[in-house]
């Protein structure tokens, strides 16, 4: 499986940004999906997750009401709608996807539950 994302840039604090990132390789159908972000000198920390069929989302608290996961399993790509966004945002934001069964939603804010990683897009929001 590969992941691409894209989407990040450059922004001024309160406006939005859509992230969005493209699967290939393997049943998309098969995959939860999470993004992750990291600033440098940081550990990389878990944003939001999307379970397999879309039912059940998972948000750090400093993005709840902000930001919004979601996926279009047309297209093969999932989503991070990112709006009121503050300086403190500013991160390279890496999607992420592992196999799991359709019921298996645990632990998805533990980057080692995941096996693909994307890239990385830059988002950078000024004040």
């Amino acid at each position: 499986v590969q992941l691409q994302a894209s989407g990040g840039g450059l922004v001024q604090a309160g406006d939005s940004l859509r992230l969005s990132c493209a699967s290939s390789g393997g049943p998309f159908s098969r995959l939860a999906l999470g993004w992750f972000r990291q600033v440098p000198g940081k550990e990389r920390e878990f944003v939001t997750a999307i379970s397999r069929t879309g039912s059940n989302t998972l948000y750090t608290d400093s993005v709840k009401g902000r930001f919004t996961i979601s996926r279009d399993s047309r297209k093969n790509t999932v989503y991070l709608q990112m709006n009121s966004l503050k300086p403190e945002d500013t991160a390279v934001y890496y999607c992420a996807g592992v196999h799991t069964i359709i019921t298996d939603f645990r632990d998805m804010d533990d980057r080692s539950r995941y096996h693909y990683w994307g890239q990385g897009t830059l988002v950078t929001v000024s004040s």
